[in-house]
């Protein structure tokens, strides 16, 4: 079993930065593809970006592609979602996700654990 922890929503004005960190609660961690997603009200939950255990193969959505950057430190078992140039359409509640997958993962049923999510509000 993983655990995961989420941090560092909350609410910037369009253009600011915000910088999400999610921990894991095992040392395996490190084996596990770490992926971010997000939920807007009254839609799905989308990918937004993805990266392998050695932090070598990363993947982003289109739509943060250039603007948001994913990390890992696996000896904190932490990984981060850094996020600038934030628009109003990127306010969503954000989650991590491990999978055991060895391979980029862009859909939720590649995940097996899940954090409780933390919300990230842009206004205009």
């Amino acid at each position: 079993q993983v655990q995961l922890v989420e941090s560092g929503g909350g609410l910037v004005q369009a253009g600011g930065s915000l910088r999400l960190s999610c921990t894991a609660s095992r040392r395996t961690f490190s084996r596990y593809t770490m992926g971010w997603f997000r939920q807007a009200p009254g839609k799905e939950r989308e990918f937004v970006a993805a990266i392998i255990w050695s932090g070598g193969s990363t993947y982003y959505q289109r739509s943060v592609k250039g603007r948001f950057t994913i990390s890992r430190d696996n000896a904190k078992n932490t990984f981060y979602l850094q996020m600038n140039s934030l628009k109003p359409e990127d306010t969503a509640v954000y989650y991590c996700a491990a999978s055991p997958l060895g391979t980029i993962v862009v859909v939720t049923t590649g995940y097996d654990y899940w954090g409780q999510g933390t919300q990230v509000t842009v206004s205009s």
